[in-house]
């Protein structure tokens, strides 16, 4: 198998099947997944990632196979443009569907 082949040819819908069953052991419909395919499906959302996702996190694999570490400085420049209690505040607010809402001062 060709890896840099299939991962070109991945869909973004198989990436997110194969890293439903590298992260709990299951197929979005519940089938148990083995323990090689499960080790496959790791191997090959990472490599996904590190081809076609632009990733935020610390560590992460690059394009090349080697591991990227952001440093203090570029975290936190990253983090002072994003948005997150404007977003917070867009996601909680109640609606017709939510059974409870509770706010933080009522916890």
């Amino acid at each position: 198998m060709d890896v840099i082949k299939t991962i070109d040819a991945m869909s973004n819908d198989m990436y997110l099947r194969l890293k439903c069953a590298a992260e709990t052991g299951k197929w979005p419909e519940g089938t148990v997944v083995d323990a090689a395919q499960r080790a496959t499906a790791l191997q090959l959302s990472m490599a996904y990632q590190a081809r076609h996702l632009k990733n935020d996190e610390m560590l992460t694999i690059g394009p090349d196979g080697h591991v990227v570490e952001k440093n203090k400085r570029q975290l936190k420049s990253e983090f002072s443009s994003y948005k997150a209690e404007e977003e917070l505040k867009s996601c909680t607010k109640p609606t017709q569907a939510d059974i409870a809402y509770f706010s933080n001062n009522e916890l």
